[in-house]
């Protein structure tokens, strides 16, 4: 009898490892993830404005229909990236997503920084030349250290009224999200 409950209790055990095991192991083996539902978009180096969700309506992606969503793909390995803009005097957060689809970082306008967005997004090696002044950033540029370099930027907005929501959507749409600028190159 005794012999027969370690049988049974290492046969839970071994299922509970394997089940935990694949578990953890099936969103590595998924083909389509956020991130490849992300470059189809056309997003690479750019702020795209996504659209408006609309209540009853499909939403694979899980979004506030109260809040409009710019969405930007960036590649450290090509260089920092920068995001800038000037956004409405409302609610505003971005938020740095890496491949996983893991927050690396986030803020909003409640930090103290108000309706100018200025952000320059680095990998460690570029970090350590900003650090070294090997590399020149505008006064004011908020520095993020990411871990990874294929990110993706999202800008959420919360218009006040359904009436602003045009203008809010065209003020996210003036935003810069890319490379770094030509002014800003490494010193030799």
């Amino acid at each position: 009898m005794i012999r027969f409950l370690l049988w049974l209790v290492g046969g839970v055990i071994l299922g509970g490892i394997i089940h935990i095991i694949v578990i953890l192991s099936l969103p590595a083996l998924a083909e389509e993830n956020l991130w490849t539902r992300l470059s189809t978009l056309e997003a690479q180096n750019r702020m795209l404005i996504l659209p408006p969700v609309t209540t009853g309506q499909p939403n694979p992606l899980g979004l506030d229909p109260e809040l409009i969503y710019g969405v930007c793909q960036i590649d450290l390995s090509e260089g920092p990236a920068y995001v800038s803009g000037l956004l409405p005097d409302a609610f505003w957060s971005v938020a740095l997503f890496n491949e996983s689809g893991v927050v690396t970082y986030s803020t909003t306008n409640r930090d103290g920084i108000g309706q100018t967005l200025e952000i320059g997004i680095f990998n460690a090696a570029q970090t350590r030349l900003l650090a070294q002044q090997q590399l020149d950033i505008e006064e004011g540029v908020l520095v993020v250290e990411a871990n990874s370099d294929r990110l993706a930027v999202v800008i959420r907005l919360a218009p006040p009224h359904e009436a602003m929501r045009q203008r809010f959507s065209g003020a996210l749409a003036q935003s810069s999200c890319g490379p770094q600028p030509p002014d800003a190159t490494p010193q030799s």
